[in-house]
């Protein structure tokens, strides 16, 4: 064996290049799960912060409404309260077919989760089987 700088001995042949070529791979693989768990991190607190105020919202919104369905009938007791609580009736039920449809078509366009992680994967395999050596992060 031939000695690089330093008085250490360069190594040479398939033991070494399989050493590099897994100690490559251990490092993109490192990279790849650090993402992933970054990205995972990321989307749990963005659901968590969405569930919470949407909740809120929900029930703030859904309360005033109430108290202005049950005010606005009040006031029209005398009157007109039938079509009072035929329309409110008819407001509460669109807004909640709505919401389901929202809801629904919302579920049905899934996520976007990992795609980060997926692409640099498409990446690494591009790179592979073109036989370029995969950038690292």
């Amino acid at each position: 064996m031939s000695e690089g700088g330093e008085g250490e001995p360069v190594q040479h042949g398939l033991f070494a290049s399989a050493k590099g070529l897994l100690a490559t791979c251990v490092s993109l693989l490192h990279n790849r799960f650090e993402l992933f768990s970054v990205e995972l991190a990321e989307e749990k607190a963005r659901l968590f912060s969405m569930l919470a105020y949407g909740g809120a919202a929900f029930l703030c919104i859904a309360a005033g409404l109430i108290f202005l369905a049950v005010f606005l009938t009040v006031m029209l007791w005398d009157t007109n309260r039938l079509l009072a609580l035929g329309v409110f009736s008819a407001l509460f039920l669109g807004a909640g077919l709505t919401s389901l449809v929202l809801a629904m078509s919302l579920g049905r366009s899934g996520s976007k989760l990992f795609s980060a992680s997926l692409a640099e994967l498409r990446k690494d395999h591009e790179s592979l089987s073109s036989g370029e050596a995969p950038k690292s992060l």
